[in-house]
């Protein structure tokens, strides 16, 4: 059931995705037009979202489950970590292509995802994935992308999604609420993130030559690895370690676990090979086309998990 309302739910956020492409294809904006619409995601929409999601009651079983989605976490990225340093020279992965493999778009994507398919009261557990892949991004990614051996905490907790990570917890842990003013205005502005997101990817898709795309040498072994390869390890692992009946809603929290880690190469990853001197461009067209096919793998991965 549940992989069929994630269907549907991807369904819905192509069709915004569309929605971009036309708006560029048609003459109305141009593709760098989307770095617009990515500061208002970035700078908006996102800690909006994040901050509301800690809004919920103080409990036992949340504060568990919290460490539960926390820990698996963890032992997502070290795996994924541990099986790029050992496929790395058998399938000859570049460092983009690397970091591609390991760095999912666990925000744009899994946020209105989840929202939609598990309730708003379960968007806390993405930001425990989040919070450990953007403290990766800005260490092991960065590091990997520049060839620097040097690590900036300024860049890990000067990132609002961190800072509104740390805010949010803080209401939380305290038991404030912010008053119903602020939040129903969150609650407002967050809502747009699924749709403003997908338009921002298919304005940069009407920017991309796919059928060059396509061609390029190597481009299927990242994304399959990407899409299927890595979250089939990653499935077995949440499935059969018997972490699910650690907290009454386990399987739940896995399941977000689980999406993070089959959703598409990270947006992120083509923004800091842009920066440090990376192959931006092939991440882009990685991006762009594992974007195109999670609308299949997503779905099947997620029956895998529930069968």
């Amino acid at each position: 059931m549940i992989s069929l309302l994630l269907l549907r739910q991807i369904a819905q956020l192509f069709l915004a995705l569309l929605a971009g492409w036309l708006l560029v294809r048609l003459g109305k904006a141009a593709p760098e037009d989307s770095r617009k619409l990515s500061i208002v995601a970035l700078y908006i929409v996102n800690p909006c979202v994040i901050i509301s999601s800690y809004q919920i009651d103080f409990t036992g079983d949340m504060v568990r489950s919290m460490l539960l989605s926390l820990g698996a976490a963890v032992a997502i990225h070290a795996l994924m970590l541990l099986l790029t340093a050992l496929l790395r020279r058998a399938v000859h992965l570049s460092p983009v292509e690397q970091a591609c493999v390991i760095y999912s778009n666990c925000v744009n994507l899994l946020i209105p995802v989840v929202g939609a398919i598990l309730g708003r009261e379960y968007l806390l557990f993405t930001s425990m994935y989040m919070m450990v892949q953007i403290s990766l991004l800005w260490t092991h990614c960065r590091m990997l992308l520049s060839g620097e051996r040097t690590v900036s905490l300024r860049n890990i907790f000067g990132n609002l999604n961190i800072l509104s990570m740390l805010i949010g917890l803080a209401l939380f842990v305290t038991h404030l609420r912010l008053p119903s003013l602020i939040s129903g205005a969150m609650d407002s502005v967050g809502a747009m993130l699924g749709p403003i997101s997908m338009i921002i990817i298919g304005m940069v898709m009407a920017g991309v030559d796919l059928k060059r795309t396509v061609r390029l040498p190597g481009i299927w072994k990242v994304i399959a690895l990407r899409l299927i390869g890595y979250p089939l390890v990653v499935l077995v692992l949440l499935k059969y370690s018997g972490l699910a009946s650690l907290v009454p809603n386990g399987e739940d929290v896995l399941l977000i676990s689980l999406l993070a880690a089959c959703a598409p190469s990270g947006t992120m990853v083509t923004q800091l090979a842009q920066v440090y001197g990376g192959d931006s461009e092939y991440a882009g067209a990685v991006n762009v086309l594992s974007t195109l096919a999670c609308i299949v793998t997503m779905p099947l991965l997620v029956a895998l998990y529930q069968l």
